[in-house]
């Protein structure tokens, strides 16, 4: 028996337009398309960045941006350029940072260089990525130098297709490829596909 004290059905379209969306337990999102409504991408919307920024505030925003993570000269530049009110005042702010080692192409490449190592990758593959961020690779000249690349090429070898001297000429040309394609040089290339498990 239905109750007179109660509608037999409720209007959600007027219930959600009554509580303006702002109930994200609106019943008629169980049972209706979503609703186009600038209530419903809030959560899509970036944070607010600071736009126009010179003087103190850029200053303190470069100091914000470097307490989260190393960033390159020309990487910090963009990032500072895109709310800066004066790109001239962000080379100028830049270059003074740099020269305070509060920002270093040195750390960068350093950090990156670990990092590369640690994923894999030969000194080509480490060199374009350190160009891919406008960063002179003579900085970390000799810890590419001091790295024994014939060792890094075989452990990576080793890793992918085992100990196991290939003697096949297309396993031996995979091999290859895979190596040339992480960075590595054709020298310490040969010498990881040819090293036996007993050779140090």
């Amino acid at each position: 028996m239905s109750n007179p004290k109660f509608p037999k059905m409720l209007d959600y379209a007027a219930i959600k337009q009554q509580f303006d969306d702002s109930s994200p337990e609106s019943p008629s999102e169980s049972f209706s398309a979503p609703i186009e409504s600038n209530a419903l991408h809030f959560e899509d919307d970036p944070q607010p960045k600071p736009k126009g920024l010179t003087g103190s505030r850029l200053r303190s925003y470069a100091f914000a941006v470097l307490t989260r993570r190393e960033y390159s000269k020309a990487d910090l530049i963009e990032k500072l350029a895109l709310y800066a009110m004066d790109r001239d005042e962000v080379l100028k702010l830049v270059d003074e940072l740099a020269r305070e080692n509060y920002q270093s192409d040195q750390r960068v490449a350093e950090i990156m260089l670990s990092s590369q190592k640690r994923k894999g990758k030969g000194p080509n593959r480490i060199k374009l990525a350190l160009k891919s961020k406008k960063i002179d690779a003579s900085l970390i000249q000799e810890e590419l130098k001091e790295t024994d690349w014939n060792e890094q090429a075989y452990q990576l070898k080793v890793k992918k297709y085992g100990a196991k001297v290939e003697k096949e000429p297309k396993l031996k040309a995979k091999q290859i490829r895979f190596l040339m394609y992480r960075g590595f040089e054709i020298d310490a290339i040969i010498k990881a596909i040819t090293r036996k498990e007993d050779e140090f």
